[in-house]
């Protein structure tokens, strides 16, 4: 960002794995903004739920959650990682016993209404990169700059497994892919903000982008967005 750049909300939602919280970090870094990765927020919750045996395969005490929601605080540390209420929960959150119920607590009223308004918050000063699925269309719809990132489903599995396996993480790729297909149905058929591009986001498939063109690409529509202001 330079000295004549105004600050702005940059909102990037999209499906799962496709890389959004590499590439919208990637961009706050260059232009010295601030990232907020709104599914790290999201998965918190769903941790604190499991921790709590709120969660089952198939079962999930929404009332228990609901009761206790007002006492969850998400927020980041001054390194970026997700904190739950103090404690830092990374990796916690990134494996598969989370990543197979966050949908299900995602979609539940309550819980965006909660981290929604903690994400408003973040926002009030601008020069912000959040990433999520509904940034664009509920928690900021008047963001300046919007994307909406997709991937093919199989290239978005393979990224996260083999972002598993690098982390240590016991994984087998076609249980991954299952659980990227079932989140997108779910993100996209929830009752609550659902996933959908916002009519003013630009679409942006990175199937068979490198992360240089990628970022490129990212850099220059912030330009074109500031030139549009």
């Amino acid at each position: 960002m330079t000295t004549t750049d105004k600050p702005i909300i940059i909102a990037i939602d999209g499906h799962s794995s496709c890389g959004k919280s590499t590439m919208a970090k990637a961009l706050a870094r260059r232009l010295g903004y601030t990232y907020v990765d709104t599914g790290a927020m999201y998965r918190a919750v769903t941790l604190f739920a499991l921790r709590r045996g709120w969660v089952s395969e198939h079962d999930l005490d929404t009332a228990s959650l609901e009761r206790e929601i007002a006492s969850v605080a998400v927020d980041f540390s001054p390194e970026g990682l997700v904190r739950l209420n103090g404690e830092v929960v990374e990796p916690a959150i990134r494996g598969m016993e989370v990543s197979s119920a966050v949908s299900r607590i995602s979609a539940l009223p309550f819980v965006r209404r909660h981290l929604v308004e903690c994400q408003r918050r973040m926002g009030e000063r601008k020069a912000l990169v959040m990433d999520g699925r509904d940034i664009g269309t509920v928690v900021f719809p008047q963001a300046e700059l919007k994307l909406f990132v997709t991937a093919d489903a199989e290239i978005r599995a393979q990224r996260r497994y083999q972002e598993m396996l690098a982390k240590g993480m016991p994984c087998n790729y076609d249980e991954v892919l299952a659980n990227v297909k079932e989140r997108d149905y779910l993100d996209e058929h929830r009752a609550e903000s659902p996933l959908r591009k916002a009519d003013d986001a630009i679409l942006l498939d990175n199937s068979h982008l490198t992360l240089r063109q990628q970022n490129n690409r990212l850099l220059k529509l912030y330009r074109e967005c500031q030139a549009r202001l």
